[in-house]
């Protein structure tokens, strides 16, 4: 599997662009700011993009929905407790100093418990709340991967203070998530570098005493 991760926006969001098969489609997950860069990395990749997948519609996670959409004509998967947020995002989210968000009606809208044939490969949907309301993680279970979003990161966990965050839920989600997967599932985070659950088990301070 091919990831390239893009780190874009005023806080520092990371995009990814995937090809889970060799030479096949690419998926495109959380399109978060600067359409510009992600559309060049796409076309330097050279295929076709399947699909815009979005584990929460916070505004550093959706920035450049509408506007890879538009470009790739690839349609967008949303948790369905968020999509109207994504659908009139502007609505739900002022921030001063940033510009408007464009909005976007998802194509497609997952809860969780879904398997996804996408790109060539099976796409597990896993409920993952506690940041965001209906926030999910994609995970790749044939690639020992997933795509966590702002549940977990490198030596911390996603904040739980915006509308819909619970750190008793977050980490019951992260749970969740250790539980179901061998500790060498590559985590690919929203914000700093990837990591692994092995690791942040063993040593995410946040995690202490959290099943395995």
């Amino acid at each position: 599997m091919q990831v390239s991760s893009y780190t874009v926006g005023p806080v520092a969001e990371n995009t990814y662009v995937v090809r889970p098969q060799e030479d096949g489609k690419l998926l495109v997950v959380d399109p978060g700011d600067e359409a510009p860069i992600l559309l060049k990395a796409i076309e330097d990749a050279g295929g076709e993009v399947e699909a815009i997948l979005l584990t929460h519609t916070h505004f550093d996670h959706i920035g450049a929905v509408a506007d890879l959409a538009e470009a790739t004509g690839a349609p967008v998967w949303c948790p369905e407790l968020e999509a109207p947020i994504l659908a009139d995002p502007n609505t739900y989210m002022s921030f001063p100093g940033l510009p408007p968000l464009r909005a976007w009606e998802a194509e497609h809208t997952i809860a969780g418990g879904e398997t996804l044939d996408l790109g060539g490969t099976k796409v597990d949907v896993i409920f993952t709340p506690g940041h965001s309301i209906g926030h999910v993680t994609y995970s790749l279970p044939d690639h020992g991967a997933m795509f966590s979003g702002d549940v977990i990161f490198k030596g911390s966990v996603g904040r739980t203070d915006l509308p819909g965050g619970d750190p008793k839920v977050l980490l019951d989600s992260i749970a969740k998530l250790v539980d179901s997967h061998d500790p060498e599932t590559v985590i690919y985070p929203g914000h700093m570098e990837q990591t692994t659950l092995g690791e942040e088990k063993s040593s995410n301070p946040f995690l202490v005493g959290i099943s395995s």
